[in-house]
């Protein structure tokens, strides 16, 4: 199923989830209306609520819950952009100027601590303690995620295994918990929780697999923000890793000394070269292809409808693209 057939099986759901966005962010406080405008109208893809629809549906939902939960999950999902974008100087995201870029790291830091409350506040009103349990654990798994990535940033000794505890950490558990949760509300049998869940998990590696290719590899107007950007913050994932460990001691020590000292643009394009010689993008995105398959075999046990067949679909094209 391609995109434009998913976002059509949704259509209803996702804008009754965007009208809740919006009447969510709204506050008393006029900075926060206008940053939080600003932020949840940014043209994002909105693909963690979607899956957390496409779920639901596939798992036969019969109230309207799922679109609450879509709207907390895009709520710390957001939240977590608006701080990162301050932890890493960021001035790009989706095509425009972060919201940092244009209203200050302290207003972005505190609009993102009112998304986290807002989407706390809204947890407690869907009244299941499974929910707040779940996404208070997903919440934390990403903060700790994040705190491992600036541990790891500038440092060329950091191993596969930590690369892959960090996106898990910092990306997956939160596309985890979207789908794990479609089955709390529809109160699944453990086995079908455990299958999305499963799912989840495995999309969003894959997802973010592709997101480290594509810093090396994709237009800046296709990804909507800075191409090198990890290679200039210095930070060590997997394709400039995999590159370093299989290139030749002068390149290994271009790489070292780019990642120790945050200084490799000028040399991207020779570092780029050497990723492809030694096969480091085709690693990454082999990788992500096996996450990928992983996500949609977790799906066996899931009752065939358009909606699995949308969530297979999006595993491929997870996989697939170029923003």
């Amino acid at each position: 199923m391609d995109l434009a057939s998913i976002q059509s099986l949704s259509a209803s759901d996702m804008q009754a989830v965007n009208q809740l966005i919006q009447t969510q962010v709204d506050s008393d406080v006029a900075l926060i209306n206008q940053l939080g405008f600003y932020i949840v109208n940014s043209g994002g893809k909105r693909l963690r609520p979607l899956l957390t629809v496409l779920s639901a549906r596939a798992l036969d939902i019969k109230t309207d819950e799922h679109h609450a939960l879509a709207a907390i999950i895009e709520f710390i999902h957001t939240a977590t952009l608006l701080h990162d974008d301050v932890v890493d100087e960021s001035t790009m995201r989706r095509g425009r100027e972060t919201a940092n870029a244009v209203f200050g790291n302290q207003a972005s830091v505190l609009v993102g601590d009112f998304l986290y409350s807002r989407a706390f506040q809204m947890m407690v009103g869907l009244q299941q303690m499974k929910v707040m349990d779940i996404l208070s654990d997903a919440t934390n798994r990403i903060a700790q995620g994040e705190v491992m990535q600036l541990m790891n940033c500038n440092d060329p000794d950091t191993t596969e295994e930590s690369y892959l505890e960090v996106i898990y950490s910092k990306t997956a558990r939160l596309f985890e918990a979207a789908t794990q949760l479609a089955a709390v509300l529809t109160d699944q049998d453990p086995a079908i929780e455990f299958a999305m869940q499963a799912y989840g998990k495995h999309l969003g590696t894959a997802f973010q697999l592709i997101d480290d290719v594509l810093d090396y590899t994709a237009q800046a107007e296709d990804m909507g923000k800075n191409a090198g950007d990890d290679l200039a913050e210095g930070k060590p994932t997997l394709p400039l890793l995999h590159a370093m460990w299989n290139c030749e001691a002068a390149d290994a020590s271009l790489i070292r000394d780019a990642i120790e000292n945050a200084n490799g643009m000028p040399h991207f394009d020779r570092i780029l070269k050497v990723m492809q010689e030694t096969g480091s993008l085709s690693y990454t995105q082999n990788l992500a292809e096996i996450e990928a398959q992983k996500a949609k075999d977790a799906l066996k046990l899931i009752p065939d409808s358009q909606y699995k067949q949308a969530l297979i679909g999006l595993a491929d094209l997870s996989v697939n693209r170029s923003s």
